[in-house]
């Protein structure tokens, strides 16, 4: 009877030993043969994207001030000075207005003919006829055999000796109560000592005759014309007078 009791826990001992024994023995053996460290994987870190569609904020344009409202600035006013120039290259002076024949001076003006020798009858009327690029000729032409005498016209001041493209060897000449410019060109050249500035007397010989400037070679003449001037300074512009009816008496 004694050893039937005994029997159970006898039994239960021996499978408490040997569950023992076999933990220590798995525990050995685990350290003996440890296996792979996992490390933890540092995963890059991925940008979060997001699906809608982004909104880029567009700065506002500024806000337009109302007319009613803004005073408008008035605008800046632009003062234009001119100052006088001679033109680069003239056969004559520039008319302005369009040529006339001042019938205030006939009978009036006590001109000679600016060239030597030479007589009223002989003298052509050429003040309208047209001349290149649609001009009209406004001034006489007088013809004479290369260098004749060129007298002065009437009495005056010699303002300017000009070198011309279209009038070639030119003289301007103001007249005495400072009103009028004659104009003398296609000269073959100055008399002697003859200079801007000087005063000539009707009849003094101030140049030559000769085809200088667009006369055309071998055209001796003089080409002479009178402008009414409002400003001596600006002896190049003036409405021109027909000299004919001034000479030709």
């Amino acid at each position: 009877m004694a050893i039937s009791t005994r029997g159970p826990f006898l039994a239960v001992f021996l499978v408490l030993v040997l569950s023992v024994s076999t933990l220590v023995w798995l525990l050995q053996r685990r350290s003996q043969n440890p296996g792979p460290i996992a490390r933890p994987i540092n995963k890059p870190e991925q940008p979060v994207t997001s699906t809608s569609p982004s909104v880029v904020s567009q700065p506002s344009p500024p806000a337009s001030p109302s007319p009613e409202l803004t005073p408008s600035a008035p605008s800046p006013q632009v003062v234009t000075t001119v100052v006088p120039t001679p033109p680069a290259s003239a056969e004559e002076p520039q008319p302005q207005p369009p040529a006339t024949t001042e019938p205030g001076y006939v009978g009036k003006l006590n001109l000679i003919i600016p060239v030597s020798g030479v007589k009223p009858a002989q003298l052509h009327d050429t003040f309208t006829d047209a001349r290149s690029e649609g001009r009209v000729h406004d001034a006489i032409d007088i013809a004479a055999p290369q260098g004749t005498p060129v007298i002065a016209a009437a009495d005056g001041e010699i303002i300017k000796l000009f070198e011309s493209e279209r009038g070639g060897t030119t003289i301007y000449q103001l007249s005495t109560d400072k009103k009028l410019v004659y104009y003398y060109a296609h000269l073959q050249r100055y008399a002697d000592g003859l200079a801007a500035g000087k005063l000539v007397h009707q009849g003094v010989i101030i140049a030559y005759v000769g085809d200088t400037g667009n006369a055309g070679a071998g055209n001796y003449h003089l080409h002479f014309s009178i402008a009414i001037v409002s400003d001596p300074s600006r002896y190049w512009e003036g409405t021109n007078i027909n000299p004919y009816p001034l000479l030709h008496k």
